[in-house]
């Protein structure tokens, strides 16, 4: 590993942020969140495979999986965790609540990571739960669920109240590709709250660049 710079020595913040990822994953949602931060930053395009599993990327994540991020010798994976993350580590962009007002923001950030995502991608997969076993499900039922999104998307511009932030960035992923996908109802409250997340210039060349590096079909 090389010495540190006294610059980064001064400011770990500074240190390189390298992302692994897929063009055609949830990695999409890291790129989203650093062009959001705005510092620079290395892609590393993985094709899932071997790839994925060489001992190389191994001995960064063991699991195999994108997105990883890593920042200096810090490694961060899952999608809501690198939001998370970022918003912390780089507070001047503005992508996190103050410590006290961080009630929603937490609330919807893991709420997108955890029974939105498992509830929709069981749904997607045709899982179904047994009625008696349903309180073992995070996310209870689908329909409640997305009712329950709804109507804090139809009560306010952003999830964390007026401003933009990172759980946007990550549960507004979820809310524009199940519509897209067709595993979220495309009612009218997800579909003005995406107009406005999607509109972002971030989004934009997060998207363009992703977009670029797809290889022909």
């Amino acid at each position: 590993m090389s010495k540190l710079t006294s610059e980064e020595m001064s400011n770990p913040m500074s240190e390189p942020l390298t992302l692994y990822t897929n063009p055609m994953s949830r990695g999409r949602i890291a790129r989203w969140m650093l062009e959001e931060v705005g510092e620079p930053y290395d892609v590393n395009y993985l094709d899932y495979g071997a790839a994925m599993k060489s001992d190389a990327f191994l001995a960064i994540n063991p699991l195999g999986k994108v997105p990883t991020l890593q920042h200096g010798d810090r490694v961060i994976t899952e999608g809501a965790a690198i939001c998370a993350y970022l918003a912390d580590a780089f507070p001047a962009a503005g992508l996190a609540p103050p410590l006290n007002a961080r009630a929603d923001y937490y609330r919807w950030m893991f709420f997108s990571a955890g029974p939105l995502e498992a509830g929709l991608i069981n749904a997607a997969l045709g899982v179904v739960v047994p009625d008696e076993k349903r309180s073992m499900a995070g996310y209870g039922e689908v329909a409640t669920m997305l009712d329950m999104l709804e109507a804090v998307c139809a009560r306010q511009p952003f999830l964390a109240g007026d401003d933009f932030t990172a759980a946007d960035v990550s549960a507004g992923s979820q809310i524009g590709w199940g519509m897209q996908f067709g595993t979220v109802e495309k009612r009218a409250a997800f579909e003005a709250y995406w107009a406005r997340v999607s509109s972002r210039p971030a989004y934009a060349r997060a998207n363009a660049l992703d977009d670029a590096a797809m290889k022909p079909s």
